[in-house]
């Protein structure tokens, strides 16, 4: 089955950066994407970035566009966010997701309905 496990979370002052990782195994899609989420306590989780294998286009929600960076790692299947210049408003806990197949909008890549493979989160606290 599909494992996703999210890593490198933490608390860091704002202006700081962290990185996170997404190590993924169990699936041999060739279409896919992978894509970040976060969660923030009593609200609806929502789309931070997002890339498509084997293609190269990224996305990213406007709150973050600028500031964080996606990128992959196929053949290990990880994915990665650089995450810069940190606010406090983005303290949340952020979700590794999949999906398999290709077609999706820029809209519809970071849609959590339209992923249906999950990891555990990370917890990123930002401090001011």
């Amino acid at each position: 089955q599909v494992q996703l496990v999210e890593s490198g979370g933490g608390s860091v002052q704002a202006g700081g950066s962290l990185r996170l990782s997404c190590a993924g195994s169990g699936f041999t899609y060739r279409f896919y994407y992978m894509g970040w989420f976060r969660q923030f306590p009593g609200k609806e989780r929502e789309g931070v970035a997002a890339v498509y294998t084997p293609g190269t286009g990224t996305y990213y929600g406007d709150s973050v566009k600028g500031r964080f960076t996606v990128s992959r790692d196929n053949a290990k299947k990880t994915l990665f966010l650089e995450m810069n210049r940190l606010k406090p408003e983005d303290s949340a806990m952020y979700y590794c997701a999949l999906r398999y197949g290709a077609g999706l909008t820029a809209i519809q890549a970071l849609s959590p309905a339209e992923y249906s493979s999950w990891g555990q989160g990370t917890q990123v606290a930002v401090t001011s």
